[in-house]
């Protein structure tokens, strides 16, 4: 048994990225379609994705779509079929998909109509004669959509919402209901009010005939007062209808066996082969010859990705023998101390500010070690890229990252079980002692090799994880 479903998200690979979410946007169709479901992805056409799809049909429209005309046009990238609402009033601007430096102001508005148009399209279908039976809508930008397939239109479709990351929970004030086509008398604790104030995420959570997060023990966090930002007791409620699925990586495109960007190719079975990617790294961040672990690090760098306790810890992990390369840009205080600490450690710590996706390759073929050292986490790629490139995950216990790496214990060492380090708690203090073991598993290079090939031979990929949304689209439809 299969269906339709409509995904409805902000950000999809190869089109637009900006986090993780792009990823799972853009590997999810391919996943699920030997299950037998249709998936369609809905997202914003930004600037510059109409002319990457080519052949392009319209299959909606509407003359007045928050303030503007719209349609959805559908094309094909590298198979997968993807709905692009063009709509110029709300997407046709520089400044990334939500704003740079700042966030749009009008925000809950561009994507409350990315919203409707899907619930639209729930009720009528599109002009080819395509119906969705399920949308599966992602983080707060999607959040509306479940909420006007209750409120506002009449359809029978269901719906799914997947947290991404609930830090973010696409808020808005009380007295932009009217703006935002939501009825008023829904402005209550079970529906859209959310501490007196919008938030479409919140929304989304009250209204979806189910909910999932991207890894079970991120799913037990959010139910907690200190991980689930005032929606803990919703997410309580609706427990029965949430669930953990863990993300999985593209192993084609995230493979070192055949992986393009990378100065030369390996696998478990040719993993001496790696040295020449170290050798490579090290020169393209102008690091000098190293004797201990070559740690990589790309994120974020902000408090939430942990970067101010990589600050505060890397120093004695360089003065024990280790390099530093760092890919990634955000708080300009954290970045501004990794300037200076590369100032300070010369030939040792090598700082790139931005974002390029190449380059991360190189950096998990070249590095020894990936550091992770997230507050939280809601399931995280970069410690499965990780493994799956013998670059060995050094991680905060927390999420995704408790779900994913197996902590080297004595136990799990002697059971050659172990594929990287945890730390816990998460502070600068845990992670500068994970950082020091770090340094002496990797002087054990018997140890060290067991390590590496145990994470390149995880199951990584999305099989297992589309199985268990193609259950759960089942569930929602019976």
């Amino acid at each position: 048994m299969g269906g339709r479903v409509l995904s409805v998200t902000s950000e999809c690979v190869p089109l637009i990225k900006t986090g993780g979410l792009a990823d799972v946007a853009g590997a999810l169709p391919a996943a699920l379609a030997p299950l037998g479901w249709d998936m369609r992805t809905l997202l914003p056409a930004y600037p510059g994705l109409i002319d990457k799809l080519g052949a392009v049909t319209e299959v909606w429209a509407d003359s007045d779509l928050f303030g503007g005309p719209a349609c959805v046009l559908l094309g094909q990238i590298g198979g997968a079929a993807i709905m692009l609402l063009d709509a110029p009033h709300l997407f046709a601007r520089a400044g990334g998909p939500y704003g740079n430096p700042h966030d749009f102001g009008d925000n809950p508005q561009r994507f409350a109509a990315l919203s409707w148009v899907a619930a639209q399209i729930s009720a009528t279908g599109t002009t080819d004669g395509w119906t969705p039976n399920i949308l599966h809508c992602h983080d707060w930008q999607a959040g509306f959509a479940p909420a006007y397939m209750d409120l506002c239109v009449d359809t029978q479709a269901k719906s799914v919402v997947t947290i991404h990351n609930i830090a973010f929970r696409g808020e808005a004030p009380a007295a932009a209901l009217g703006s935002l086509r939501l009825p008023i008398e829904a402005f209550h604790s079970d529906s859209l009010e959310y501490w007196g104030n919008l938030s479409s995420l919140k929304a989304g959570l009250a209204h979806a005939d189910a909910i999932t997060t991207v890894s079970p023990t991120y799913a037990d966090e959010l139910m907690r007062h200190e991980f689930g930002f005032g929606l803990e007791g919703l997410l309580q409620y609706r427990a029965a209808d949430f669930h953990g699925i863990l993300n999985g990586v593209d192993e084609t495109v995230w493979d070192p066996q055949t992986d393009p960007h990378i100065s030369k190719t390996y696998g478990k079975a040719s993993l001496a082969r790696k040295q020449h990617n170290r050798t490579a790294l090290m020169a393209e961040f102008g690091l000098a010859s190293c004797d201990g672990p070559l740690a990589v690090v790309v994120s974020r760098l902000t408090d939430q990705k942990g970067m101010d306790l990589l600050v505060a810890a890397i120093p004695d992990f360089i003065a024990g023998g280790g390099c530093l390369a760092v890919l990634g840009s955000g708080d300009p205080q954290i970045e501004n101390d990794l300037k200076s600490l590369a100032k300070a450690h010369p030939g040792r710590i090598g700082l790139r500010i931005g974002y390029d996706e190449a380059l991360s390759h190189r950096m998990f073929a070249g590095g020894d070690a990936v550091l992770v050292p997230s507050r939280f986490e809601p399931c995280g790629l970069t410690q499965l890229y990780g493994l799956r490139y013998g670059c060995v995950p050094v991680v905060a216990l927390t999420g995704g990252l408790a779900d994913t790496v197996i902590n080297a214990t004595p136990m799990a060492l002697q059971d050659k079980a172990a594929t990287g380090l945890q730390f816990h708690p998460i502070d600068a203090l845990a992670f500068g002692q994970a950082l020091m073991r770090l340094i002496a598993l990797y002087s054990d290079k018997k140890t060290w090799t067991g390590l590496q090939k145990k994470g390149m031979s995880q199951a990584l990929g999305w099989q297992t994880s589309a199985s268990a949304y193609a259950d759960l689209y089942k569930g929602v439809t019976v």
